[in-house]
């Protein structure tokens, strides 16, 4: 049986905004990403996803999209996204881009329409309003000048579409054509289980009803939303060259997880329980072992655009724990069945940039909570490429960056970090390199061995992984050699919060 190519491919995701800055405006664009394709084809990546770089006023980073078949000039041209295809897929590098289809931005042409009356039916407006509130902050309804309200389950500027509208269907297939018809190799699709709501709009008797997570929410994944990935699907297979789509889907239920990804919907589904499980091998296990049993064609995920990055979200009182912890997590997740998912900034080690000043943010999840919360702008800080400059290498000549980077980027930027072999940046390309020598030749299963209660070890043909989140140090398994460890060993003992591959003894 032939393998497609993303059941085992590691995607890095490509923050558009905050990659690299090639115009000298501060803000990344998709000449930047170009310049740089080099550098991820020597990191050992297979694809890389586009966060959106579509026409928009940036009420949400993009995520409000105002033409859905353009580029914002912001990020540059038609022919840049063309370029950048065509160099991609030249250096051997898929390219999956974003799309939206839960909502337009407020700008986009049949939203002012419907302001001025016209076709409402492609929205979700109405005369009276419910209890929903914005994941943003807030309530999820706004009023326009002749009374009537509508939703967006994000900010003001991002209406819903109404995908109980055939005009919306037919759309979102055009606009994939689009795309597919320029090269793109697949797509991501933002908040894959919102699209449909209750038709009636019942209000909710608890506020946790319309948390991502609940699988039975009146809010999120209505069975109405599988026919659209279908259709999407049978789309996608009329393409040449195994096209693909991946999904945000935010649930707390694994078997509802795999209804997103039968064999005619979509080809795979983020898998945020690998994200959200606490530095535990107990909690990993559970993870790895629910979603082994009910998920085809797993995928894994530490970090993204919208989460405080891993190796802080594992940090303690000692400050080198997060990026120990971080690099043990990342070979554990490689060494799984299935394709990983990396953000751009995590083979730098970077962390969560925390003390961003107020009036450098920009998230609206910090203006709708009224500064309670501070937002996804942490993670989105641009990228360091050299160990000084007003930028470290992010923009051309003195340009400042559109959020501050924090002073210790430098020696965390690219240029510090290669050639170092105790780098992190280093540890990637090695761990990276390692996994594309052995992961066609181990069974696509896992066989746990036994292990001590805070270590987690098991093997997929001749690799062992063995990972050690206790606080004591715990005996390797039997193995013939060390592939490679996120961290020192003690001759046969894996210290705490460190990982390593082993090649296995003969069967």
């Amino acid at each position: 049986m032939t393998i497609p190519w993303w059941r085992d491919a590691v995607v890095y995701e490509i923050y558009v905004r905050s990659f690299a800055d090639a115009s000298g405006d501060g803000v990344g664009d998709l000449a930047g990403i170009r310049e740089r394709l080099p550098y991820l084809r020597d990191l050992g990546v297979d694809a890389v996803w586009l966060t959106p770089f579509y026409p928009s006023p940036m009420a949400d980073g993009g995520y409000d999209v105002a033409d859905y078949r353009g580029v914002d000039p912001l990020f540059g041209s038609l022919a840049d996204f063309e370029a950048l295809v065509a160099d991609a897929h030249e250096l051997g590098l898929r390219v999956l881009v974003d799309i939206v289809p839960n909502h337009s931005s407020s700008q986009h042409p049949w939203f002012q329409a419907a302001l001025r009356g016209e076709r409402r039916e492609r929205y979700i407006f109405r005369d009276r309003t419910n209890n929903w509130q914005s994941t943003f902050g807030g309530p999820a309804w706004t009023q326009v000048a002749d009374g009537q309200w509508y939703l967006h389950l994000f900010a003001p500027g991002q209406p819903d579409f109404n995908w109980r509208e055939p005009e919306v269907h037919e759309e979102f297939l055009d606009i994939l054509r689009f795309w597919l018809d320029r090269g793109v190799d697949g797509f991501r699709i933002d908040v894959a289980m919102g699209l449909y709501k209750a038709e009636d709009l019942p209000d909710l008797p608890a506020v946790d009803e319309q948390a991502f997570g609940a699988a039975r929410s009146p809010v999120w994944g209505q069975p109405e939303v599988h026919e659209v990935y279908r259709s999407w699907r049978k789309l996608l297979d009329g393409y040449p060259g195994e096209r693909m789509a991946v999904g945000e889907v935010w649930t707390d239920d694994p078997e509802d997880l795999a209804r997103y990804v039968r064999p005619d919907e979509l080809h795979q589904s983020f898998n945020f329980a690998w994200l959200q499980a606490p530095w535990s091998a107990t909690a990993f296990r559970k993870v790895i072992d629910d979603t082994l049993a009910t998920v085809p064609f797993a995928t894994w995920v530490l970090s993204n655009h919208d989460v405080v990055r891993h190796r802080t979200r594992y940090e303690t009182a000692d400050p080198g724990t997060g990026l120990s912890r971080a690099k043990a997590a990342l070979l554990a997740m490689l060494a799984l069945p299935g394709s990983a998912y990396l953000y751009q900034g995590e083979e730098l080690g970077l962390p969560e940039v925390k003390n961003l000043p107020p009036e450098a943010r920009q998230d609206p999840v910090f203006f709708q909570s009224e500064g309670k919360l501070p937002g996804r702008d942490g993670c989105r800080v641009p990228l360091p490429w050299e160990a000084s400059g007003p930028s470290h290498g992010f923009s051309p000549g003195g340009t400042r960056p559109w959020l501050p980077q924090p002073e210790e980027f430098g020696a965390l930027s690219v240029q510090a970090q290669t050639g170092d072999p105790a780098s992190t940046l280093e540890f990637y390309r090695a761990a990276l390199a390692c996994r594309r020598e052995v992961v066609e030749d181990v069974p696509h299963a896992i066989e746990w061995l036994d292990s001590h209660e805070d270590a987690l070890v098991f093997r997929r043909g001749s690799l062992v992984c063995a990972l050690n989140c206790g606080t004591d140090a715990v005996r390797l398994p039997p193995h013939e050699s060390v592939l490679l460890a996120s961290g020192p060993l003690a001759g046969d003992a894996l210290p705490p919060d460190t990982a390593a591959w082993l090649q296995a003894p003969p069967a």
